[in-house]
């Protein structure tokens, strides 16, 4: 190297030394650091590994899409509420730029808190109860219908149900789990009821404990009630125990109306097979007509070829996807910056139902649409509503004992 091209070389290394700290520089910026909060073990560990199952997939896809990887730091929740903030507090510490998750309310609820006093983006992918975005929080942001939400579209498309089938019960009996989402959707219950013109009446409301290994003696109350329909607000492992007491105690009702999470699980359907069939769950789900879902599902099915696709994956990857496209949009990880650009989001091509994945003032996306799908045969086919469904409400559920 003669003494011009030396003095080049240098110019050029001054040059980049200008351009970046300590001389290095990047073609591109660092992946941000996300930190997935779901309840892995505990109660709800079936679910929580079942949300996890997205982050297979999600680097393929973002990358299709032109987004930027994202760097998934995991935090097991272990379905407490005080460990989901200890978790919360150690992926901060540990660099986390972003949290997600985590599934349960409770659970969200105390993430928040910590989001908010660190000033850390948290996008929750599910959780309903409808407090947790009512607080007035800067960081906090749900891409998840809320309780009312649920229950308001989950009467509407009974309504749509029962009109297509002809069939409709004259009485109900409502169960629920006495967690902060049971809890959340119990109260909103009546006074959304109040709203739609019923075919049925609600004989009577019973509570108990999701983490029970015994719910014999609730379900024989309900039977007791003598109601023509079964309404569930439940986890997984609840769900399997009921349906069990149904058959055990030859209670046949001629509908179960989930509005929630348990029912249309796939431990639920693999678990107790034909009696599997027929439950009717009303819960946020997916339009199995946009072009995003149509990728995800191919993708999903691919990873996990023996798993149907199903809201926990949906909700989780649509987290994801909003912090990678935020990350994009803010060309930086400050969590201001972060915050702003998650706020501002406007995604069209998405797989939820709905317009599209934007946030209102307080963080929430109000806009997201909810589906009525059915066990059939180890699969979920949507029935309603009508844009989105691939098949026809099956009413009365066949009984258990001539299955």
């Amino acid at each position: 190297m003669d003494r011009r091209q030396f003095s080049k070389t240098v110019a050029a290394a001054g040059v980049a030394t200008a351009l970046s700290p300590f001389g290095i520089v990047r073609a591109q910026a660092q992946k941000l650091k996300v930190g997935l909060l779901l309840p892995r073990s505990g109660a709800q560990a079936g679910i929580g590994q079942d949300c996890y199952r997205v982050v297979q997939v999600l680097p393929g896809i973002l990358r299709d899409l032109g987004l930027p990887e994202l760097e998934i730091m995991s935090g097991d929740t272990e379905t407490n509420v005080d460990v989901a903030r200890s978790r919360a507090e150690r992926l901060i510490s540990e660099g986390a730029q972003l949290l997600v998750g985590a599934f349960d309310s409770g659970q969200s609820t105390a993430i928040a808190q910590v989001a908010e006093q660190r000033g850390i983006p948290f996008v929750i992918n599910i959780a309903a109860a409808p407090p947790i975005t009512e607080q007035g929080y800067k960081f906090v942001f749900r891409n998840f219908p809320t309780a009312p939400m649920i229950l308001g579209d989950a009467f509407a498309n009974q309504l749509e149900i029962f009109s297509l089938t002809g069939k409709a019960p004259k009485t109900s009996v409502y169960m629920h789990v006495n967690d902060t989402f049971g809890v959340a959707m119990q109260k909103g219950f009546t006074g959304v009821m109040s709203k739609f013109t019923m075919p049925y009446k609600v004989v009577d409301t019973i509570a108990y404990d999701p983490t029970a290994r015994d719910l014999s003696v609730e379900v024989a109350k309900a039977k007791a009630s003598g109601a023509e329909a079964l309404i569930m607000t439940s986890r997984l492992n609840d769900a399997i125990l009921i349906t069990r007491e149904l058959v055990k105690q030859r209670w046949n009702p001629m509908a179960v109306l989930s509005m929630g999470p348990g029912w249309y699980e796939d431990q639920y359907l693999k678990t107790l097979g034909k009696l599997a069939d027929g439950p009717l769950s009303f819960v946020p789900w997916y339009d199995p007509n946009k072009k995003l879902t149509k990728q995800l599902e191919a993708a999903h099915k691919k990873a996990f070829p023996d798993i149907n696709l199903n809201t926990n994956h949906v909700y989780t990857f649509e987290a994801l996807l909003v912090a990678a496209d935020a990350f994009k949009r803010a060309g930086s990880a400050d969590p201001k910056a972060l915050a702003d650009a998650i706020r501002a989001t406007s995604i069209k091509d998405n797989v939820s139902p709905g317009p599209g994945i934007q946030f209102n003032a307080k963080g929430q996306n109000d806009k997201l649409k909810n589906s009525a799908i059915q066990n059939r045969g180890g699969k979920l086919v949507t029935v309603a509503p009508k844009e989105a469904a691939n098949a026809k409400p099956e009413l009365p559920m066949r009984p258990y004992d001539k299955r």
